[in-house]
């Protein structure tokens, strides 16, 4: 078994399916983008369109933005305990915030400077960082344990005048993943691509 799909039984089933979710994102990255030259990986379909790779690391520059925000309210938090049984139930903001970055699209949105991807990338190098990201969530997900995800908030770190729960950031970044691995597919499918 590969050792990004393994789940830990010890966890709650919330976090045991964002766990899943995030194997499920790798491998669609590695399943867009294995095997591509660095042309390939780098094609633009339109002017203002991303490439495969943009996609990635434009991923990889907000899941690693996130985590460490998420990271930064766990160390921040209460010291009483919060001990957590119940699902991860975002509210009503949250929810739509989420459900405005499920693929596909609904509208643009413009991606904040600090995770803006870079114009050329490998192909190698943007798969790497993108799951290099998971890493860092999911050493998030092993702090975050136990702890209360629906009261403890942080601060987006694009947003600042907008606060989420725990919960809620960890499912805005497995909806965010599956909106621009989405987007990726799409420029692999598109009229034009390079066949090498």
């Amino acid at each position: 078994m590969n050792p990004r799909q393994a789940t830990s039984p010890d966890l709650p089933p919330a976090l045991r399916t964002i766990l899943d979710d995030l194997a499920k994102s790798e491998q669609e990255a590695q399943r867009i983008a294995g095997g591509l030259t660095d042309k390939q990986a780098n094609w633009q379909p339109g002017p203002n369109a991303w490439s495969i790779a943009q996609c990635l690391d434009h991923l990889a520059r907000s899941d690693t933005t996130y985590a460490a925000a998420l990271s930064k309210a766990i160390r921040q938090r209460p010291a009483e305990p919060q001990p957590w049984l119940d699902p991860i139930r975002p509210g009503w903001p949250s929810r739509q915030f989420i459900r405005s970055l499920e693929p596909p699209p609904k509208s643009k949105i413009r991606a904040p400077k600090k995770i803006v991807p870079a114009s050329q990338i490998g192909s190698r190098e943007a798969v790497e960082a993108f799951l290099r990201s998971h890493e860092e969530v999911r050493d998030v997900i092993k702090t975050a344990a136990g702890l209360d995800l629906n009261r403890i908030r942080f601060r987006n770190p694009f947003f600042g005048f907008l606060r989420f729960t725990l919960g809620a950031g960890l499912l805005i970044i497995t909806a965010h993943d599956r909106r621009h691995l989405w987007q990726a597919g799409r420029v692999r499918q598109a009229v034009g691509f390079p066949e090498g």
